[in-house]
């Protein structure tokens, strides 16, 4: 082997080794990059390191005034037996969530439908009638004794009964025609009449079918003076 050869040779293992080197550089390189961060972490820390110490001894300086090592334990010694209240309190705490989480869609339906109830209400006008109830209610109170107001109630009781009564068809019927008759009656025509005008006046129909309509009322009023009917025996 010639003299280039051997130098050839020896570059070639020279620039293996320089490749060698190289290669380890750069993982040392990618290796020092985070070694460096975290140099500059801990000079950070050990920079708020003694602040924080003194600022924590200071706190503790404060607590140890109202604060003592047995107040802990006898916290400890009390809450040790309750925790059996405290894990079905929790239990209780889970029910509840998850009633809500059932109870939250249909509360979304049912509220706007209340609220939109409630405001038709409103627009009715129901609430300003049961305030008006209200303060009808105050003023009896206010000028009646409960021995007063137990009174009107009777009344009312009987009231409501002469109310029923006039429910009847056959009532209404003649209270409607009763009221119509003054729409019937022409007092401009009106003429005075003596006997023998009463006795042709009395050949019409209308008159006497009038007359025997006053001779029933008369017949029902007489019942007033009579009283109610004896009980059948």
């Amino acid at each position: 082997m010639t003299t280039e050869e051997l130098l050839l040779e020896r570059l070639a293992r020279i620039e293996d080794k320089l490749d060698s080197v190289a290669r380890m550089e750069a993982q040392l390189a990618a290796f020092s990059g985070p070694w460096e961060n975290l140099q500059d972490l801990g000079r950070d820390l050990s920079l708020l390191m003694a602040p924080a110490v003194r600022k924590l001894n200071e706190g503790m300086a404060e607590v140890e005034v109202g604060f003592q090592l047995e107040d802990f334990f006898a916290l400890l010694k009390r809450l040790l037996p309750s925790l059996k209240y405290l894990t079905w309190s929790l239990e209780q705490l889970e029910n509840a969530v998850d009633w809500w989480q059932d109870m939250e869609p249909l509360l979304k339906v049912a509220v706007p439908k209340i609220i939109d109830y409630l405001e038709q209400l409103e627009e009715q006008g129901i609430f300003r009638i049961n305030g008006a109830m209200l303060d009808m209610y105050t003023k009896i109170a206010s000028h009646y004794t409960p021995e007063d107001v137990a009174t009107i109630g009777d009344g009312f009781v009987q009231f409501h009964g002469i109310v029923k009564k006039l429910a009847n068809p056959q009532l209404i019927e003649f209270l409607e025609k009763l009221v119509d008759l003054p729409q019937e009656v022409h007092l401009e025509e009106v003429k005075p009449v003596g006997p023998y005008g009463l006795l042709w006046k009395m050949r019409g129909p209308e008159c006497r079918q009038g007359l025997g309509v006053m001779l029933e009322l008369t017949r029902a009023l007489g019942k007033l003076k009579a009283g109610p009917p004896p009980a059948a025996p």
